[in-house]
Order: structure tokens, then sequence, then C-alpha cells
């Protein structure tokens, strides 16, 4: 069964702020949200990826952020959420590459229910201006938090995970061996990579 077509269109709050957002309803009942930040805005592979996702029953959307108001962009995402019903412990954030930086400034930052972040740069060092490094924020997650590695800068990983570990909530890091930096280019440890995704949502966001 697929998930409804994707759309992307601007998207106004009743307060008025507003983003443009690629979107994909689930084909049946709603549970939960999911909001994707990645890199690339509207291509063929993020459609794919949140019409997948929309697929295993999650509203999805992914707005085209900015990083200079990250939190700010993705707060509306929220209230779009929101307005469909959707409580914050069921919102779950899942980022990709720049995205998965922004993904654990989200978790340590709102009170939402989950948060993966996907080949994230700026462990050690900010990933872009505005944005603090992971270590620096990993202390204070308020939501569980997973991280999806290949073992390319395996150092800086186990750096993020002991940092991570001394938050208040769940964490866990995953490092995918004999891959690099994009391990969703190897089939197996993308498979693998989907399905703890998949499986950390399921757990968190209930």
């Amino acid at each position: 069964m697929s998930a409804t077509a994707t759309r992307t269109e601007p998207v106004r709050l009743a307060d008025g702020r507003a983003l443009r957002m690629t979107i994909a309803e689930p084909p049946a009942v709603i549970r939960g949200g999911l909001v994707v930040l990645h890199e690339e805005r509207d291509t063929d592979a993020v459609r794919a990826l949140i019409d997948a996702l929309a697929a295993e029953g999650w509203l999805v959307v992914a707005p085209h952020v900015d990083v200079s108001s990250a939190l700010a962009d993705v707060d509306i995402a929220f209230g779009f959420l929101a307005q469909h019903g959707i409580g914050a412990d069921m919102i779950g954030v899942v980022g990709f590459e720049l995205g998965g930086a922004v993904a654990m400034v989200v978790a340590a930052r709102r009170g939402i229910g989950a948060a993966v972040s996907v080949s994230a740069g700026g462990a050690l060092a900010p990933r872009a201006p505005g944005l603090p490094a992971m270590v620096e924020v990993a202390g204070e997650l308020r939501c569980p938090w997973l991280g999806l590695y290949g073992d390319t800068h395996a150092e800086e990983v186990e750096r993020l995970r002991w940092a991570a570990a001394r938050s208040v909530t769940a964490t866990d890091v995953v490092v995918f061996p004999a891959t690099d930096h994009r391990f969703d280019l190897h089939p197996d440890a993308a498979f693998e990579a989907w399905q703890r995704m998949l499986n950390w949502f399921d757990a968190h966001l209930r």
C-alpha cells in the first residue's frame, strides 16, 4: 500500500508563520508525525524517502529549512503537525548530514518524542554558522536520540556517543563497519539503518 501523492506547497499557520514544505500523508490512520530535515529540497530522492515513511503510517513533512533560522523553521513544521491533531510526544525528527546536526539541536531544545541523526557532520566542530558542535548539546538531549554513522570518523562519533550518554534520556549510536560516510550506498547497511530508524520511532512515539 503506497502513501497518497506527495506534494510541495507553502504552509501558513493560524498565527501567520509560513514556510514551504514537502508533505506526504499516510494511506490510512495517522499514527504520528515525522519531520524530515535534508540538505536537498524537493528532489526525487527526498520525495521517495518521505513517501516511504508515510507508507509506515506517519504524516511526514520536510520543511525547506534555512540553517540561519533552523529552529524557527522546524517549529513551523511542528505547528503544522499540531494543527493535524498530533501532540509533541508523537512527533519525531530525522535529519540527514547537515539536517542530522540540526535534528540533535532540536532534540536538545524542544520537547518532542524522538530524534534520529543520519551521517550527521559537525560532531566536534559546528557544521554550519549558527549551529553548535553536536558534542556541545549532546548532554542536553530532552528526547530519545539515535545516531547512525559509517566508520569514516569513528573516533569523533565515539566522543559524541559518550557526550550523549550524559543526557537524561535514552541514546544510541550505531556505526556500520567497512562503510564510508555515505553508508546508505551499501545495501546491507542501508537496510539495517532504515529498520533501526523505524524501530526507534516505533519504540518512542507512542
